[in-house]
């Protein structure tokens, strides 16, 4: 049975979460707390397996409890976020701190869409309870590595990321150790729209790259970085000798968009040999076959390691179906790319 502890300073989202997760079997909400104070005492004397936390409360920010609490006992945290912009930075700071994932704040008006949420909601909480971790394990943004032209292949090469649940800093710390004359990368993260712009600031803030959203028809140049929207699929195409950024509004592939599915069949049909795919930790399946593909049509390709990934649904399944040719731990994926780039 997983115990959960809703905290939350609305008594209607309270009463709301409570009720939702009350009707999985597995789960049980120990209590309720409109404020950091109250959980933090709930905390001791119920011991619960999974939180979930509001970002605005009274007397003390969501932000400043969660970092006091994974510093004194770290647990898995869902943060119940507005899909706002507002909202993403504040929700990215929560997962840079430890939080597992983020989930919008439900509202009592969504009337067809509640079961949709309800089902999204008790998927998280069972994911979170299985989830690695780990806060004292994150590594600091490292100094770029230096590097020079006559080392890589800048101009021709290609690197492709696929990252769900946990992604967004496993991203970031990689991002950290790279070269300005990086070459470019394609970053296909499952995150709402109203985060995505939010994301690449963040990681430009952290990475001597330029990151930006892609905004499609962008010849993908070294030294950039391209993040999907969050309501867009993005996928490459070459004209003539360069490749360009596409975007796509089709249907989700995989449930998701964008999708890793999507991103990487398009560099596989048109630049697998060039490419180095990677495949960080998520929950499902999204960019396997995929991968699978790319590596088949050339691609070098590797998967974040279950040990420091957050969830290895995405990479495992790569691994399962076999198209994994390598398993590196996160704080090793920069420094294994720059050598994987080094001509021979």
């Amino acid at each position: 049975m997983i115990k959960v502890l809703v905290v939350d300073d609305s008594a209607l989202v309270r009463q709301l979460l409570s009720h939702m997760l009350s009707q999985a079997p597995d789960i049980k909400v120990v209590g309720s707390a409109e404020d950091p104070y109250q959980a933090r005492e709930m905390i001791k004397s119920l011991n619960p397996d999974v939180l979930t936390l509001d970002v605005e409360m009274p007397k003390m920010d969501g932000i400043s409890f969660l970092r006091n609490l994974m510093k004194l006992r770290p647990m898995p945290v869902i943060m119940i976020s507005t899909l706002t912009e507002k909202g993403a930075a504040v929700t990215l700071e929560a997962l840079s701190l430890g939080a597992i994932d983020y989930i919008a704040k439900p509202k009592s008006d969504l009337s067809n869409k509640l079961l949709a949420y309800q089902d999204d909601l008790i998927a998280k909480i069972r994911l979170a309870a299985r989830c690695n971790v780990r806060p004292s394990s994150i590594i600091p943004p490292q100094p770029a590595a230096s590097t020079t032209g006559e080392k890589h292949k800048l101009k021709s090469r290609l690197i492709a990321i696929g990252a769900s649940t946990g992604g967004t800093e496993a991203i970031a710390q990689i991002i950290a150790q790279l070269p300005d004359n990086f070459p470019p990368i394609v970053i296909a993260q499952h995150i709402p729209a109203a985060f995505s712009a939010s994301f690449a600031r963040r990681l430009d803030g952290k990475s001597a790259m330029t990151v930006h959203e892609a905004k499609g028809n962008e010849q993908l140049k070294p030294g950039h970085v391209y993040v999907a929207p969050g309501d867009k699929h993005l996928t490459v195409r070459r004209q003539g000798a360069h490749l360009y950024t596409r975007l796509e509004d089709t249907e989700p592939v995989n449930r998701h968009k964008p999708s890793v599915e999507v991103l990487f069949n398009s560099i596989a049909k048109e630049a697998a040999k060039t490419t180095i795919g990677v495949m960080l930790t998520g929950m499902g399946k999204d960019g396997a076959e995929a991968m699978l593909n790319l590596r088949n049509q050339g691609a070098h390709t590797l998967v974040q390691d279950e040990a420091t990934s957050v969830v290895w649904g995405m990479p495992g399944a790569a691994v399962d179906v076999g198209a994994s040719q390598e398993q590196q731990p996160l704080g090793r994926i920069a420094p294994r790319l720059l050598q994987l780039l080094k001509i021979d």
